[in-house]
């Protein structure tokens, strides 16, 4: 089998990693010669997840930092914590940089015999027929403009704001807490015990006053220095066809989150694991790596994605309308919620796995 990836992101090299480890063939084409991936943003794994990437995909253990409890507050509530989760100790997610995970990828991918680079992409110098599978991770490129563009879309007027501060060692840095402001999900994810990084949905303007924000909800560390940020704009979406003949949208394209849980890498690895489940399957029954794996990928993906994806997105709508009309009714409901242990189970459940149906 051979296939070809379009696109040079975390989604593609990923997705290459597993495909070279399953004996496949790739071909990656980009319209980007070289690709600068920054050093502030970072990546949250599931626990689930984080043990399919180092089992099949590549060994990332000495990148990744362990969390082990989430506390969510309220500004509303001050100090007082909505929902707490933990598991006696034990892993939850993993957080890990961007830039540290996409070298270790490209590195290894560099290390085979199977993958080749290719220059950029063009409608004159690519034919589909040459590869039996092409997996679309690139939004921009003509495929795209196509085949891929009915999407169910949501913009949320907002930006997300990206960065991270160094601060005085603390050896517990594993918990992770988030606290919805009138404006938005503030995040702190903690890298490592003298640095975490910190996320920000904020509605309206792209420019605020970040810096601020962090030493006003800060109540754990002392901090040292902290850095640069970046912006960029939330919206939502979800593919109204995963497939056209042998090409097969991925990653991003197929499905865009609102960051407030951090699932939307945990969502391609998900759909990674389906490829690869469609692949062992088809090998173990000597059956042909063709083009069906688009129709069984769609077939068993695409209404998870959906339904995942739209609670996220009524999870952000509820918090955010509590918000504007100064109701704490679902609030004081997730307080409940959270002294259930049974209810912290499932939602830490779905956070790992997705919807398992």
């Amino acid at each position: 089998m051979k296939v070809s990836i379009l696109g040079n992101g975390l989604t593609s090299l990923t997705l290459a990693n597993l495909l070279l480890n399953q004996g496949v063939s790739v071909d990656i084409f980009s319209d980007q010669k070289s690709r600068k991936i920054n050093k502030i943003q970072t990546i949250g794994i599931s626990k689930s997840n984080a043990e399919f990437f180092n089992d099949k995909i590549l060994n990332i253990k000495k990148l990744l930092w362990s969390i082990n409890k989430i506390e969510i507050y309220d500004e509303k509530f001050k100090n007082e914590k909505l929902l707490n989760f933990e598991n006696n100790g034990k892993q939850l997610f993993s957080v890990i940089r961007n830039c540290d995970l996409y070298n270790s990828l490209l590195s290894n991918l560099k290390k085979n015999r199977l993958i080749k680079f290719k220059k950029k992409l063009k409608a004159s110098n690519f034919n589909k027929n040459n590869f039996d599978l092409i997996f679309n991770c690139d939004p921009n490129n003509f495929i795209s403009k196509k085949f891929f563009y009915k999407k169910i879309q949501k913009n949320y007027n907002s930006f997300a704001h990206v960065s991270s501060f160094s601060h005085k060692k603390f050896s517990n840095n594993n918990t992770a807490g988030q606290i919805f402001t009138t404006n938005g999900p503030l995040a702190f994810l903690p890298i490592s015990p003298t640095e975490t990084s910190v996320v920000y949905s904020a509605r309206g303007k792209k420019n605020i006053d970040l810096k601020n924000l962090i030493k006003k909800y800060n109540t754990r560390y002392k901090i040292i220095k902290i850095n640069k940020f970046i912006s960029f704009e939330l919206k939502s979406s979800n593919l109204r066809s995963y497939y056209h003949k042998n090409i097969i949208a991925f990653g991003d394209m197929l499905h865009r989150l609102h960051p407030l849980a951090g699932q939307g890498f945990n969502m391609t690895i998900r759909d990674i694991k389906e490829i690869c489940s469609l692949i062992e399957f088809k090998k173990a029954h000597g059956l042909l790596l063709d083009s069906s794996i688009c129709s069984d990928f769609e077939k068993n993906t695409k209404n998870k994605n959906y339904l995942f994806s739209s609670g996220i997105d009524f999870i952000y709508e509820f918090f955010n309308h509590e918000n504007k009309i100064n109701n704490n009714t679902f609030n004081n409901s997730l307080k409940l919620f959270g002294k259930n242990q049974i209810v912290s189970k499932i939602f830490t459940k779905l956070a790992d796995d997705g919807l398992m149906i």
